[in-house]
């Protein structure tokens, strides 16, 4: 009699045992391979785990396994080591973790029939790769002094425009010259077609496959089994694909290391950046993470002293094509120049300019819609979302009021709901209406809109960037979605409207996104020979964070911020963890949380603060009241001993069948 224990995607802190198959034999070399077992009433697709001496169960309480499958090698032995981590660190079923990174075709019970493996996209011509700078030789030099040592971690802090992308693609051709495989982490969907299609030109022949969510099913799977057979050399992908098994691999690249689209927010809550980290420490290989705006956490990795040089720090001040400069960057106080529909006469000006000269000007506003509230200025009504504390946004195009927290949305009424006043108006603006306010301003310049309404898939996106590539836009009206990773050569202005919410934000991570964020739409403008400009209209023009982004200056902005978080306690200064509850009234919720923070083994966590229950700053979203507890401790260990007990603990509370729950590790929205 053999026994099989098995891993199922079932939120359940445990594995399974079975017996093996009685028409066929399971050895050790099986472990890593999927298997069919009964659950329950229906079958399900898990992964041996080990062929354990002995279970907990007799067997004749034990249930034979339907098939081994064997379609694929066996998942290796640090991929486990990989996703037991994570299973850990972010206290979450391990079951749950080692099957939801497989691709879904793999997770069926009834897979799509299996087609022939397509070879990895090649491309012609081989680019000829730019002369590099003293900058970029520099760093590369930095790298190769420790080639072959191991695992060592890199912070690549270069300016927009400095060619850190060109760093990546002369470290990815060492690795693959040393016969290894190299993974590009990239944050969004909408940065992998520039990068893929600059990444296959340069490296025709080495087989690259990309990962992402827009993937078909069945691409996703085909892509997924290249890499983990060694057939593709190079993988590209978003957060997902750094938990992809590579039997070679030799390099992890993260670029754009700071942004938050790294950082799951549902099921199993993983920083991928911070998996990455662990993955190339266990795997023993070189990590390199690049930003022009550092996360505040790896700046202090390779900037404090504290942290024995944890990261090495490679800078690129410069920008990497000859006579590129950084843009100038201009503060116009909104308290004294009067604004047009949310415009000042700067920045009219700025844009007429361009028009004459054939130059392109992006305006910035993170507000997609038309407007951010329809109001009633009779009564007081306003276009409230009734299912979560948000306002309805208005979208004058399709001629509906949406909630972009729980996806609601309704006709716009003609007339005030609670007076029937037909004088309703919006209030504020998004980047619909600066649209609108801009073509009746230019009527004879081409305006494009780029946000998540007129984006809302890939090819939707790649139509918009090659209408910007070939010159058939003059203006764009944006988001922050076309603040990173594009390079517009003939765009030269850039227009900041609105930021000065998130300086005083209740959320204390706000100014460090607000200052990635202008850094990043500012290095949009002046990238080729053209001189670029930024102009920012701010009722605080004096505020440090604006006199930094003038110098240019993240390094004097990052140590202003530490020093006030190391003063306040947050991190990375200290570690977190945030136990969040959903429920129809708030009263469930807040209950469940206190009886959480009354755990009477938190006494023998002395090190662990546990805050009082609150609401959260949202607190009502889909119809469900929310409310979070925040525990802490200045020790990651200390903090990881205390969630083990707790999260058992917390499991079994007897709560509300409706409430939800969930605990989050290395929170970054409070």
């Amino acid at each position: 009699m053999t026994l099989v224990r098995v891993a199922l995607d079932v939120p359940l802190h445990r594995y399974f045992d079975y017996l093996a198959p009685a028409t066929e034999a399971v050895s050790r070399a099986d472990i890593g391979c999927r298997v069919r077992v009964p659950f329950g009433k229906r079958a399900k697709i898990g992964i041996i785990v080990d062929l354990p001496e002995t279970s907990d169960f007799s067997p004749a309480q034990l249930k034979p396994v339907e098939a081994v499958l064997r379609d694929l090698p066996a998942l290796p032995a640090d991929w486990f080591r990989l996703t037991e981590f994570c299973a850990a660190y972010y206290q979450a079923p391990p079951g749950e973790v080692m099957l939801s990174t497989l691709p879904a075709g793999l997770r069926r019970v009834d897979p799509p029939k299996a087609r022939t493996p397509k070879a990895p996209a090649k491309a012609s011509p081989t680019q000829v790769p730019p002369a590099l700078t003293a900058e970029q030789e520099a760093a590369l030099a930095a790298v190769g002094a420790n080639a072959g040592k191991g695992f060592h971690a890199y912070l690549l802090h270069g300016v927009t425009g400095s060619g850190k992308t060109e760093v990546y693609l002369r470290l990815i051709e060492r690795a693959l010259a040393a016969g290894r495989q190299a993974l590009l982490l990239v944050p969004e969907i909408n940065l992998t077609p520039q990068l893929e299609a600059r990444v296959a030109a340069r490296f025709p022949e080495a087989g690259l496959t990309s990962l992402h969510s827009e993937l078909t099913e069945a691409a996703r799977a085909r892509n997924w089994r290249a890499a983990f057979e060694g057939r593709a050399r190079i993988v590209l992908g978003t957060r997902l694909a750094v938990f992809t098994p590579l039997p070679e691999l030799g390099l992890i690249v993260v670029d754009e290391e700071h942004d938050a689209s790294f950082k799951q927010q549902d099921g199993m809550r993983y920083s991928a950046r911070d998996v990455a980290v662990f993955r190339a420490r266990e795997r023993g290989v070189p990590i390199v993470l690049g930003s022009a705006t550092p996360s505040l956490e790896s700046w202090a990795n390779a900037t404090d002293p504290r942290t024995r040089g944890r990261y090495t720090l490679l800078t690129l001040r410069e920008r990497a094509v000859e006579n590129a400069r950084l843009p100038a960057v201009q503060r116009i106080d909104t308290r004294l120049e009067k604004l047009q529909d949310g415009l000042s006469g700067a920045l009219f000006a700025a844009i007429e300019k361009r028009l004459a000269r054939g130059e392109q000007s992006l305006v910035f506003l993170n507000r997609r819609g038309y407007a951010p509230v329809l109001a009633c200025a009779a009564c007081g009504w306003v276009s409230q979302c009734t299912r979560c504390a948000a306002n309805l946004v208005l979208h004058l195009a399709d001629r509906r009021l949406r909630c972009h927290h729980c996806g609601f949305e309704s006709r716009i009424p003609k007339a005030c709901p609670t007076c029937g006043n037909q004088d309703i108006l919006p209030f504020g603006r998004g980047t619909q209406r600066l649209e609108e306010v801009l073509a009746a301003r230019f009527p004879q310049a081409r305006i494009l809109r780029v946000d998540r309404d007129s984006a809302k898939s890939r090819k939707q996106w790649e139509a918009l960037v090659e209408q910007i590539h070939g010159g058939a836009a003059d203006i764009l009206v944006g988001t922050q979605m076309l603040a990173k990773g594009h390079d517009f050569p003939k765009l030269t202005l850039v227009g900041a409207i609105g930021p000065d919410a998130a300086l005083h934000a209740a959320d204390w991570r706000a100014p460090e996104r607000l200052f990635a964020q202008l850094m990043q739409v500012a290095g949009r403008a002046g990238r080729a020979e053209l001189a670029g400009e930024v102009l920012i209209q701010t009722q605080f023009p004096e505020h440090p964070l604006y006199a930094a982004l003038v110098r240019h200056d993240y390094p004097a902005f990052a140590a202003q911020q530490l020093k006030e978080r190391e003063q306040a306690g947050f991190p990375p200064y200290a570690y977190q963890a945030m136990l969040r509850a959903e429920a129809p009234q708030m009263a469930e919720a807040i209950a469940f949380l206190a009886t959480a923070r009354a755990w009477p083994g938190a006494e023998a966590h002395g090190d662990v603060l546990l805050y009082d229950p609150v609401p959260m700053r949202m607190a009502r979203r889909a119809n469900y009241e929310r409310g979070q507890l925040l525990a802490e401790s200045s020790s990651r260990p200390a903090l990881q001993r205390f969630l083990a007990g707790w999260r058992e603990a917390v499991e079994a509370i007897k709560a509300p069948s409706r409430l939800r729950w969930h605990l989050e590790v290395d929170p970054l929205e409070f």
